[in-house]
């Protein structure tokens, strides 16, 4: 009887250890999420300043051909200076489409960037209720192991008694 009472408290204390092993993975791996998602977001912040620098670049480009339009119609009078207005006029459409294509590259890596946030955001979440899990099966495995022990102190007492 005593041999099922050892084998019953070394079982426990197997599976109080695993839980034990299972809930330490769990928070190793809920802190590389965790730091994952501090990069994602540190990425995120700066996609957003290179946003707003490509946006304030593409409205200077945008003031700078209206600019150069104004000049051009203002100075159809020569020639020279007119094909001098239109290559700066192209020069500053391909600034501008440059800039708008900065501008859309930029906005699509901040869309991927916000989707992969969501998605560990969503994992972290997960592992913290698994973790939980764990948590509670252990305390559930301690309060049987506890049990057990008391149970066996008893029995060990009463034959002693004997």
């Amino acid at each position: 009887m005593t041999e099922k009472i050892k084998e019953k408290m070394n079982n426990l204390r197997l599976e109080a250890d695993q839980a034990i092993e299972r809930a330490e993975a769990a928070e190793a791996k809920n802190k590389k999420l965790d730091q994952l998602l501090l990069e994602k977001d540190q990425e995120i912040t700066s996609l957003n300043h290179k946003l707003s620098v490509v946006d304030e670049q593409l409205e200077k480009a945008e003031l700078s051909l209206q600019e150069a339009k104004r000049e051009n119609m203002d100075n159809i009078g020569s020639k020279t200076t007119s094909e001098g207005l239109q290559r700066k006029i192209q020069l500053l459409e391909e600034e501008l489409d440059a800039a708008e294509k900065n501008a859309k590259d930029t906005v699509e890596k901040l869309r991927q960037v916000d989707v992969k946030a969501e998605h560990f955001e969503r994992q972290v979440q997960r592992l913290e209720q698994e973790r939980e899990v764990w948590e509670k099966k252990y305390e559930e495995a301690q309060e049987k192991y506890s049990k057990s022990q008391k149970e066996l102190d008893e029995l060990v007492q009463t034959m002693e008694g004997l």
